[in-house]
This record gives structure tokens, sequence and C-alpha cells, in this order.
């Protein structure tokens, strides 16, 4: 029977090239989406299934713990446990730290790592339990290194790993590895939305001399989910074109 992997923030960018990495891997995936992103998520899923590429979606606001209470219970209800879980949901309220307002810190801090506590809660216990499990957390370049105008995102970004750190030692005696992804600039619609002048200035910062493809982090991501990626724990693996090097 296929291990069910779950996708938070899977119906784009980053969040849909996972989901089908790990379907090709043989995993029964579920796309996490947010509730009033309804219309999208089921379109999205239509369209893959149209194209020989089916796989489950699943409500729910991440940024609450009861939210992903009851999301966790519907996949399982339905499916099964969760094996594999990718936080990956996401997003920005940018603007410098003189002009940021309460809201918008609290928004990103709760959708971007508090939402990491609330999923991961629902099925560390079962992973633990059964004997093996993959949680992968998705940080950024800019939780590493810091980015202007984005005080709330980089704590958020930064704070996703020290989770990893930490859980990764309370469960790795069960079977259970924790690893966070840090991507840099990624060619989506996000950063397709930027103006030209802009694009092109980021992208004169990468050593590669170009924006990575959600492709590239999806694979990264689908070997950490393998079998035989049992001794990689408490890591953090870049995807960034050379934009930030550390070790």
């Amino acid at each position: 029977m296929a291990r069910i992997a779950l996708v938070t923030g899977g119906i784009g960018g980053i969040g849909t090239a996972i989901c089908e990495e790990l379907r090709g891997r043989g995993f029964k995936v579920v796309a996490g989406y947010y509730p009033p992103e309804q219309e999208q998520a089921e379109e999205g899923q239509k369209k893959h299934a149209a194209e020989g590429r089916e796989y489950e979606i699943a409500s729910g606001d991440v940024s609450s713990f009861e939210d992903s209470q009851k999301m966790i219970s519907d996949i399982e209800s339905r499916l099964g446990p969760v094996d594999v879980l990718i936080n990956c949901a996401g997003i920005t309220r940018d603007k410098t730290f003189k002009k940021m307002e309460p809201n918008q810190w609290k928004a990103v801090l709760s959708t971007n790592l508090d939402s990491i506590f609330n999923v991961t809660r629902q099925v560390v216990n079962g992973m633990m339990e059964r004997g093996w499990g993959r949680i992968v957390n998705i940080s950024s370049v800019n939780g590493q290194r810091g980015q202007f105008g984005q005080t709330n995102y980089s704590a958020a970004k930064a704070g996703a790993h020290g989770f990893t750190m930490a859980l990764a030692q309370e469960v790795v005696r069960k079977g259970v590895t924790v690893n966070t992804v840090s991507p840099g600039y990624i060619a989506t619609e996000m950063t397709e939305a930027m103006g030209e002048e802009v694009q092109q200035q980021i992208i004169s910062e990468i050593p590669m001399g170009r924006m990575g493809t959600p492709d590239e982090v999806a694979y990264l991501v689908g070997i950490l989910c393998d079998d035989r990626a049992c001794y990689i724990t408490g890591a953090n693996y870049e995807v960034n074109g050379g934009l930030f090097m550390s070790f």
C-alpha cells in the first residue's frame, strides 16, 4: 500500500512541483490548500487528473491548530495515516520594519512558522508509533541571510530550521527524519509578477546567473523522503544557485 504524503501549500509553484515529484516516487499525495482557494484547488486537481497525474486535495487553514486537526482527521478518515509531511505553506507581507504593522508580522509568523507546529503536531506521534516518517520544512535563503523589508519572513524562515534541528533530535530513534530545504529565488508566479528590472537585479546577484525552477527544489525534497535517506536528519539543504553558501 502506498505511503501517504501531505504537502501543505500544495496547489501552486513549489508545492505543486513537490506533489508531482512525490507522486512519481510512488507516494499517494495530498495537496493541502487554504479554504478560500477551494475553486483553484479543485480546478488544478481536475486538470492534473486529465493529464494522468492524480492526487488528493485537503482543505485547512494551517495557521490554526484546530483547523489543522480537522484537516488531518479528514485525510486519515479518507485515506489513512500521513507518513510524509512537507510543510510548504507560506505567505509574504513585505514592509520595512519601521512601517510594519502588527498584523503583517503576525500573519507571516502564523502562516509560515506556527503552521509547522500546528500540522506536524497532528502527525508526528503516529509516525513514531509506526517507526517511519519523513518531515521536510521548506524554509528560504532569506531565513539564512536576512532580507531588507522582510523581518517577518526572515524570522519565520529562520525559525523553521530551529524547529527542524530540535524535533529531529526527539524523533530520530523512532525512524522519523526531519530536514529543511531552503530555496533561493525560484521562478514562480510570485517572482514572475516582479518587474523585469527587479528580476534582472536579482539574477545579477546569483552566481549561476538564473533563478531556480520548482522542479529543482522538488527533486531534493523527493530524495529526503526516500527510504535510503534514513541517516539524514536535522540538516538544511540550500537550493539557491550559489546565492548564499555555508557549511
